[in-house]
């Protein structure tokens, strides 16, 4: 509503055109009500393109189809995610929390890094993460879980893909501090989204969210988004890095999610693992030396 062209990278069309709608009328009640910062335009830049996360070959597709549009790339928020699934793999063979919440993005983000370089002075990457970060193991001989699917910690690897988004913030910050695109991570709050549903079978957890929202303890949608809307649209943020985000304040994650010797790790394990999806052209540029 501020004037910028959004790209709603979704699974459904119908979901997101329902969604974009929604949008759209909210937006003639802003108009309405002579809301100061909103745009003056009859319609809003808002567009559908096909995603499916726990799809490498759906990533490929929205890459090239976003590159063919020779559009410019000024912010791109990582915020889709799924939380505490069952055991599941996807087609990749990963773990789909891993794949969801933190592989697919690490790809797009290498990929789409050239266009960005290109886009202005003021380019940002948001990697909306979560508090959840701060309850889970570091085990990277173990990041791919194999188990046994009725032992799978769901909780515990949930936190992980949470954890493994900040601390390649951290990563991404000290290769691109010096250009263009800055990196930050976000916990946008407990938010009454339709996130729960794929933890329903969960008793203990449906309970709390719940009762949390039952006392007033969850924000709205809107109220969730305004962390993200913050950091990508905030000018005294431009050129800031390297902040994890609680809410609207800097905070702080965990010793371990700032632990550089384990960030790196995770950074190597990653290109290892993605080592069929990211050219050595796209690590140069991840690792800034483009």
């Amino acid at each position: 509503m501020m004037g910028a062209t959004v790209i709603m990278a979704c699974r459904s069309k119908e979901r997101a055109e329902k969604a974009m709608q929604k949008i759209r009328d909210e937006f003639q009640v802003e108009k309405e009500k002579r809301t100061p910062v909103i745009c003056d335009t009859e319609s809003l830049s808002l567009e559908f393109m096909e995603l499916d996360l726990s799809s490498f070959k759906s990533v490929r597709g929205f890459i090239e189809a976003y590159k063919s549009s020779g559009r410019a790339l000024h912010v791109l928020v990582c915020n889709a995610g799924v939380a505490l699934v069952p055991f599941t793999k996807t087609e990749d063979g990963f773990e789909v929390m891993l794949q969801v919440n933190y592989l697919s993005h690490f790809i797009m983000i290498a990929h789409l890094l050239p266009i960005m370089r290109k886009s202005g002075e003021d380019c940002r990457i948001v990697l909306v993460s979560s508090e959840t970060h701060r309850y889970c193991n570091f085990d990277l001989n173990k990041i791919n879980y194999s188990g046994d699917p009725e032992k799978f910690g769901r909780s515990d690897y949930y936190g992980r893909s949470k954890l493994y988004q900040i601390m390649q913030m951290h990563c991404m910050h000290r290769r691109l501090e010096k250009s263009n695109i800055s990196v930050n991570s976000l916990h946008p709050g407990l938010v009454d989204t339709e996130i729960s549903r794929s933890f329903q079978d969960y008793r203990l957890l449906t309970t709390f969210m719940g009762i949390s929202k039952a006392f007033g303890l969850m924000k709205t949608p809107i109220d969730g988004a305004l962390p993200i809307i913050n950091a990508v649209v905030n000018p005294d943020l431009k050129g800031v890095g390297g902040v994890y985000f609680k809410s609207l304040e800097g905070g702080y994650s965990t010793a371990e999610a700032r632990d550089e010797t384990k960030q790196e790790a995770l950074w190597k394990k990653t290109l290892e693992l993605l080592k069929n999806e990211i050219l050595e052209d796209q690590i140069h540029g991840l690792e800034g030396k483009m």
